[in-house]
């Protein structure tokens, strides 16, 4: 495959802070529309130009975490990735697992993702945490639901904060269980919460 001389051209798209779109009630993935710049094969190849690279990568970061968005991903696994977001099917092409992983790597370095340790030690990372919303950013979600709904001084379970009738239609809902306790260590170092246990029915006291 030719060597892109240049990068694909993606009008309105910046390199500043990813800023997610208003909350949708459709959150299927099946409706996420990709954008044009994915129907150019040589995206689906970093290409060694430093500067097609760059914008390659940012183009890339933009994609994952629109779609993260979208489709409320908290967590991304290169053995099973979204079908279709690292891919295009009708292009045959897909990035491969080296250029994905230095994707994921740009996003780490923007902080707008972070690997999951593997098991074994010997083993490489095969997933990272989304940051389409900072964890500092979803403490403060979640602190200001407490506050608006007053339940400063209650305590709520892991659970109930994850999937409770109350939290129904908030974003963060349906968020892994070890990400939200990373999102509560945010408000437990801020004094703004205490966590009581490890397991899911686990009581967090805000205040």
């Amino acid at each position: 495959m030719a060597t892109a001389t240049s990068s694909p051209a993606t009008p309105g798209l910046t390199t500043t802070p990813y800023a997610p779109p208003p909350t949708t009630t459709n959150l299927s993935s099946a409706t996420f529309t990709l954008p044009s710049y994915t129907s150019f094969p040589p995206f689906y190849t970093l290409q060694p130009n430093l500067t097609t690279r760059a914008r390659q990568l940012a183009l890339w970061t933009n994609l994952i975490l629109s779609y993260a968005a979208h489709a409320r991903l908290f967590r991304l696994s290169l053995s099973a990735p979204p079908a279709n977001l690292l891919s295009n099917p009708t292009l045959h092409r897909a990035l491969s697992e080296p250029d994905t992983r230095a994707v994921l790597d740009h996003m780490v370095q923007q902080g707008r993702a972070e690997w999951i340790p593997a098991a074994s030690r010997a083993e490489r990372p095969a997933a990272v945490w989304i940051y389409w919303r900072s964890l500092a950013e979803w403490a403060d979600l979640i602190y200001g639901w407490v506050d608006e709904t007053g339940q400063k001084g209650s305590v709520l379970t892991v659970y109930e904060l994850r999937e409770g009738e109350a939290v129904g239609g908030k974003e963060w809902v349906g968020m892994e269980e070890e990400m939200l306790r990373r999102v509560l260590g945010v408000l437990v170092k801020k004094g703004r919460a205490q966590i009581f246990g490890q397991e899911e029915g686990a009581g967090v006291k805000f205040f």
